[in-house]
Parts: C-alpha cells; structure tokens; sequence
C-alpha cells in the first residue's frame, strides 16, 4: 500500500470506527471509549458537585463549555481529521527504513510474561515517558509556547484535563512509539485498561474535588498535587513547573519536583501574562507558532 493510499484508508478506518463506537457497534462493548470518555466525565462532574472542593465555584465554571469542547475535539476530531492518519503513515515510513516490524526491535520483549506484568510495566513506562516529557513542555520556551493552552484554565473541573493544544500530540506520540518498540514491540492485549485508569486518574487530578489518597499519595497523582501545578505563583528556585506527575507522582518525589505548601484549594490559577492570553478555541490553537505569545 502506498503512503498515499495509506493516509487515505486511514481517514475511513478511523472515521468508520468512531461511526461504530457513536451507534453501538464496537465489539466487546466494554472497549467504546466514546462512552466511556461521556460515562467517566458525568460520573466525576456529578461528584464535583455533591463533593466540591472549592465551594464558591460554579457548577458550570468559567469556560466549561470550551473545556468541554477540548475534550472531544482531541480526543476524537483531531485524531479524525490529522493525527490518524500522520501517525500511521510515519509509523510505516520508519518501519520501511528500518526494514522490520516493531517487534523486531524489541529490547526487552515481555510478550512472555503474563498479562498483567505487561500491562503494569505498559503504564509504569509510558507514564514516565509523559512526566518527562511534560517536564520538557515546561523547560524549553519553544515547546511552553504551546503548553499555555493548558495552563490558561482559570478555574478548575474534570474537562480542564483535556484542554491542550494539538501539538502536544505531536510531542508525546513519538516517545510512547519508541518505548512501545523498545519494550514490547507491540501494545500488550488490552491496553485499553491502561487507558481507560490514565483517563479516570486525569479527570479526577483537574476536578474540584479534594483528594489526596493517604500514603498512596506518594506515588498517585491527585487533585491538590495537581492543582499546584497550575499555580500562577511558583517559587523563585521553580519558575519552570512543579508536580509535572501525570497518573503518578512518584517521579516528581523521586527527582525532587514536589510541591504541596498547603492544601486550601484557594490559589489563583494560570502563568505571568496570560491576561493577554486569547480566550478562544481557535485563536488558543494558532498561539505557540508565533514567537511573541
């Protein structure tokens, strides 16, 4: 197949599969993460109202909407009009030049182990790939440029998790690739829970609830970890980013990036100069190109 004929068939497959998930055609049911992604918001959404952590905030806070829409467009419109179809055609294009399939090139192949091995060291790995990562959006000026987006929210709740820009796709996907390739060489069998648990944990660290998880706080990410992480005010010695931790927090303990000075969920919200921030999708997603935002 040509690449050509490839990006092509990748728009209908991926368009076709979410026509499948949309009317109840998914087999086995438990998989349709377009459900899942609505079932999972309306769950935490409704405890962020029975349980809210900051008492004052709105039921529909500012810009919930908007972070509604975040949600779907990267989850899904995205993925459907760009991404799908780049990343399949740059997967082949690599493995043409390396002359293999992934598996090939697998360092340390754990297709033997069982299951719930692959899957354990599957998230533990790709989570630490995204800390890492998200530590360089936060390090690099190039890269923080299109980083606001996500710290523009002003007011917290579940569908902040998803408000990024659409180059952060770009950046994190190459990675997962490469450790996928390095460690399996494939996606272990029902990655979809690594998912499904990365999801829930990420909806849960941006809502207005108060959670902190006891002792297991040191290695889960949670709501008032998290919350500083998009504090406008950051010490003088981190003006680059504290409690970078994705689904677990253990890597921010481990390379001494945590921050927690006190849990009153009160903090203003964002970085110096987002005032001037657009406040709108579209002109959200043209910022980062030019050099001034």
């Amino acid at each position: 197949m040509s690449y050509f004929d490839l990006f092509v068939q990748s728009y209908k497959d991926f368009g076709g599969y979410i026509w499948n998930e949309i009317t109840f055609q998914v087999s086995p049911w438990y998989v349709n993460y377009f459900y899942w992604l609505i079932a999972l918001s309306l769950v935490v959404w409704a405890l962020e109202i029975m349980f809210p952590w900051r008492k004052n905030q709105a039921v529909f806070r500012k810009d919930f909407w908007l972070d509604t829409f975040y949600m779907f467009f990267n989850f899904y419109i995205f993925k459907l009009v760009i991404f799908m179809a780049f990343s399949n055609v740059t997967s082949q294009f690599f493995l043409n030049i390396l002359g293999g399939e992934f598996k090939d090139f697998a360092i340390i192949n754990m297709s033997g182990q069982a299951l719930w091995i692959q899957l354990l060291v599957f998230f533990i790995v790709t989570d630490f790939i995204q800390w890492f990562t998200h530590v360089m959006l936060h390090k690099y000026e190039f890269l923080w440029r299109f980083h606001k987006v996500h710290h523009s929210v002003e007011e917290m709740g579940f569908a902040a998790h998803l408000r990024y820009h659409w180059m952060e796709n770009i950046f994190y996907t190459p990675m997962k690739y490469i450790i996928v390739m390095l460690f399996f060489g494939f996606e272990p069998a029902s990655a979809f829970i690594v998912y499904y648990l990365s999801i829930a944990i990420g909806h849960l660290n941006h809502a207005n609830i108060k959670l902190t998880y006891g002792p297991l706080k040191y290695i889960f990410n949670n709501p008032v970890m998290h919350l500083w992480h998009h504090s406008y005010a950051l010490p003088d010695d981190r003006k680059k980013g504290v409690n970078f931790g994705i689904s677990l927090s253990i890597w921010d303990y481990i390379f001494g990036t945590s921050y927690i000075p006190e849990d009153s969920g009160t903090i203003k919200l964002g970085f110096p100069g987002m005032e001037k921030f657009p406040k709108d999708f579209v002109h959200q997603n043209l910022s980062g190109f030019n050099s001034e935002d």
